[in-house]
């Protein structure tokens, strides 16, 4: 990783001011499904025509996805994103890339994961930062030409404190091989996307996408597993509150579990924060909402959680906003609460997916 530079400061509002493509795209190396075709042409998202074989909706629905509003103020060092890459495999599906983490990192060891980190000093955009991780972990290139944006969608709150903010990009060249950082990534491999919308397995089709390679050893899922499963942790989350606030905590947040059908050669399956991002990536691109459901019996909304990590910080969030000059806590922390980002059970965000179809 390239050594950080001193640069200015940065309001939030600058991290979510993205790059839009100006350029025509060029075909994608697999024609998609029929089911997915809607049109002759489809527009990105800066109005371009983009000339593909077969356009399908899901990319139609993504590239036209627009947040509400860029997400209230929060520490910039306390900022990430991760990039969703998406790619059209050879059955014509959409797959997403993941990789495996290093053994050796001393946080989230061993875990499946979307290549991505902390804002650094240099970037300029939450994009920047998606795309600059990306290239570090796996050797994704930089050029936005081949990997067009499709969309930002809201952030996520880490079990860290830390915000996320996925990005999400198409992947044009299905030749591209892997260039992986060892110290960090220890194994890539590609995820159908339509499957964080089911509970039942998906089929094993050879996706023949990029690194393709890594997908030549891929473990078949044993059938007696249950596919999705997830798990109600109580909020606060208690590695969160203090003893007095975690008591009588009657509000739970819900963690998805989706196998890789790779458990038997030390994939872990796809977990919690991961895991949220590619339900909410599938329900916008196949314009429709998952077979289970995504919240718990009154699960409070991202706007609720960080408000409340912003009142009840843990040492790194409050080193954070501490050292950057002029940030208001409680002053964020009430934006936070009337903001309407991001929210499932509201309904809105489930009406514009279902307004893409």
């Amino acid at each position: 990783m390239a050594p950080k530079t001193a640069g200015p400061p940065f309001s939030n509002s600058d991290l979510y001011k993205f790059h839009r493509p100006k350029l025509r795209v060029q075909d994608t190396p697999h024609p998609l499904k029929r089911e997915s075709e809607l049109c002759a042409s489809t527009r990105g998202p800066a109005g371009e025509v983009w000339c593909l074989p077969a356009p399908p909706r899901c990319l139609r629905n993504l590239s036209s996805y627009r947040t509400k509003r860029p997400a209230p103020p929060y520490p910039r060092s306390h900022t990430a994103a991760v990039l969703v890459a998406l790619f059209v495999g050879r059955a014509g599906d959409l797959y997403v890339l993941l990789s495996r983490r290093s053994d050796t990192l001393r946080s989230y060891a061993g875990d499946t994961a979307l290549p991505g980190g902390k804002v650094d000093d240099e970037d300029k955009t939450i994009e920047d930062t998606a795309r600059r991780e990306a290239f570090e972990e796996i050797g994704l290139p930089q050029d936005k030409t081949k990997l067009p944006l499709l969309c930002i969608l809201d952030p996520f709150l880490a079990g860290n404190q830390v915000l996320v903010t996925p990005v999400v990009v198409l992947i044009l060249d299905n030749t591209l091989q892997p260039v992986l950082n060892t110290p960090e990534v220890d194994t890539l491999f590609s995820h159908p996307l339509a499957s964080f919308l089911s509970t039942a397995f998906p089929e094993r089709a050879a996706p023949r996408g990029p690194f393709s390679e890594a997908e030549a050893h891929a473990e078949t899922a044993a059938v007696e597993l249950r596919y999705y499963t997830y798990t109600d942790l109580p909020w606060p989350w208690s590695w969160l509150a203090h003893p007095a606030q975690a008591q009588g905590a009657a509000r739970s947040v819900r963690m998805h579990r989706f196998l890789t059908g790779r458990e038997a050669g030390g994939i872990k399956p796809i977990f919690g924060l991961t895991a949220s991002i590619l339900i909410r990536t599938a329900a916008i691109a196949h314009g429709r909402p998952p077979e289970f459901p995504v919240l718990a019996r009154g699960e409070p909304e991202i706007n609720e959680r960080v408000a409340w990590v912003l009142r009840h910080p843990g040492h790194r969030l409050q080193d954070a906003m501490n050292e950057e000059p002029g940030f208001d806590a409680e002053r964020a922390a009430r934006v936070w609460d009337k903001w309407e980002g991001g929210r499932w059970s509201s309904g809105r965000l489930r009406q514009r997916v279902r307004a893409r179809l």
